[in-house]
């Protein structure tokens, strides 16, 4: 029974993280939350989650291996989420992406391994793709490092597979395509654009318009990470979750200023361009492997999904959290 059975959650104070968290209480696991150690005993978007009681909340870093060992004592799977993820900041900071995303996936890997836990759901990103060779993007797809984020999560993901080859570790590779929604950072676009409007700007700045992301709504892309945990069929694979549909940015700014009943502007700022030779130009995602696996589809559209996120943000203790003001790497 899920009640007899404990998960960890690393990066559980993160966007994604602190969602699927949630979502595992619901569903009766017994969830140990692990969220970044910092001085203000911070727990991230759990600080105000109704959840939090019926969590173990640990405060730790991925990057150190005795201390992993010790958090996956009594783990039946792990859900290891922990990266440093803005593409941006990579540039100016590889060695951080490769101590966190490839060195802490190992020291995970490694306790899981120690401790005999029976799964381990290892996030990956479409971003390991690069720009789309053709559409949609089968888990056959070549990977391509085209940002030293997306170098990191691919080393990542490796490991990952080399603990399932060499020490039969059951090892699950989840790869979602572009998530959104509530508690998403302002590095996105999706927060990056309703921010801007909701504090009443009408010329937004923003990078290229033209690449084309599959998005999908957290909700469904933590489901699909409990119907791989739970899917013996899965392991020692990547799989991707998403939704099978694509829009560009440009459009889906239109989107949202439609459902926001404004106007907008853009202005192109050279900050936020990525290198001409690491944009990826195109994500849609080829979902029939999860779906033939484990019967997952997502249940919500992309008009929903934003209609559902711009209504958090509007509320004020939300907003104030966003500094839009700024580019946020």
């Amino acid at each position: 029974m899920k009640s007899r059975e404990t998960v960890l959650v690393t990066g559980a104070d993160g966007f994604i993280g602190s969602h699927l968290a949630e979502n595992l209480v619901q569903e009766g696991y017994k969830v140990r939350a692990l969220c970044q150690y910092n001085s203000f005993s911070s727990w991230g978007w759990l600080d105000n989650s109704p959840f939090k009681g019926e969590m173990e909340i640990v405060l730790g870093d991925v990057r150190d291996p005795a201390q992993m060992l010790a958090i996956a004592s009594g783990v039946d799977i792990i859900f290891h989420l922990a990266a440093l993820i803005a593409i941006p900041y990579s540039y100016q900071a590889p060695t951080s992406y490769v101590d966190t995303n490839v060195q802490g996936t190992l020291n995970v890997l490694q306790a899981a391994l120690d401790k005999g836990v029976s799964r381990v759901v290892h996030t990956s990103t479409s971003e390991v793709y690069g720009t789309a060779c053709y559409v949609p993007i089968d888990e056959k797809h070549p990977l391509q490092a085209q940002s030293p984020y997306s170098a990191s999560k691919i080393g990542a993901d490796s490991l990952a597979y080399s603990y399932f080859n060499s020490f039969n570790l059951p090892v699950v590779i989840a790869r979602p395509f572009n998530t959104y929604g509530p508690r998403q950072s302002a590095r996105a676009l999706i927060p990056t654009v309703m921010t801007q409007l909701l504090m009443g700007l009408r010329r937004i700045k923003l990078g290229n318009l033209s690449p084309t992301r599959d998005f999908n709504f957290v909700h469904d892309t933590c489901r699909g990470f409990l119907a791989l945990a739970e899917c013996d069929a899965a392991i020692g694979k990547a799989i991707n979750i998403g939704s099978g549909q694509e829009v560009s940015i440009g459009d889906t700014v239109q989107l949202i200023a439609r459902l926001m009943e404004v106007d907008v502007e853009i202005e192109c700022e050279q900050q936020r361009l990525r290198p001409g030779n690491s944009e990826v130009e195109r994500l849609l995602c080829d979902n029939s492997l999860i779906t033939s696996l484990t019967r997952f589809k997502p249940i919500v559209g992309l008009e929903d999904g934003l209609a559902s996120t711009l209504t958090w943000l509007k509320e004020p203790s939300n907003l104030s959290r966003y500094k839009v003001d700024m580019f946020n790497v």
